[in-house]
């Protein structure tokens, strides 16, 4: 893995144990020479994550729709920042650019980019692995869920691995990079659907 998407929010929690994870997750990535291809700001745990991973010497390409950029909350200081119009280009440049996905804490839009990224390995859009840094517990309840999508029978037995979970980022990118692609819908036959 040469580069990983890092989806994470542009918020700072109260808690510092969430910005801590993101300065950690820039760090080790950098150290690793794993680059980051993230959402492209300079708040939250997304400038975090960013200034991180440059603090240790490590590329970080920003991807970021032109409103954000004319919001003034665009990081101009990373290896590369790409501005595109729309959300929906920003998530397939995401994709083209890395080589897997790590979600740490977020909201809507983090969740919004995790299940793109579910969402497309089921298809078969790319073969990467997705993973998912459960920091402090913060997706309990979204593993949960998932679990019970495949309990109910609306995650394939083939796809109710998608999702990479560890409580660290070591453990984490351990998995994933012994991940093996799942059998996409489109290569399945009716029996299997």
């Amino acid at each position: 893995m040469k580069r990983l998407a890092v989806y994470c929010g542009s918020a700072t929690p109260a808690d510092p144990v969430y910005i801590e994870a993101a300065r950690h997750v820039g760090r080790s990535l950098a150290k690793r020479g794993i680059g980051v291809v993230y959402g492209g700001g300079k708040l939250g745990l997304m400038g975090a994550v960013a200034d991180s991973a440059l603090a240790a010497g490590g590329e970080v390409i920003g991807i970021i729709p032109q409103a954000l950029v004319n919001a003034e909350v665009a990081h101009q200081g990373l290896t590369e920042l790409h501005v595109v119009e729309t959300m929906h280009e920003r998530k397939a440049r995401f994709t083209e650019l890395s080589d897997g996905f790590v979600t740490i804490p977020g909201g809507t839009g983090t969740m919004d980019e995790l299940w793109e990224a579910m969402s497309w390995a089921q298809l078969g859009y790319h073969t990467d692995p997705v993973g998912l840094l459960n920091i402090a517990g913060y997706y309990d309840h979204l593993i949960a869920f998932v679990a019970k999508m495949g309990e109910v029978g609306f995650l394939r037995p083939q796809h109710q691995q998608l999702l990479i979970v560890d409580d660290t980022l070591e453990g984490l990118l351990d998995k994933m990079a012994s991940h093996e692609p799942a059998v996409p819908i489109v290569r399945m036959t009716r029996a299997d659907l």
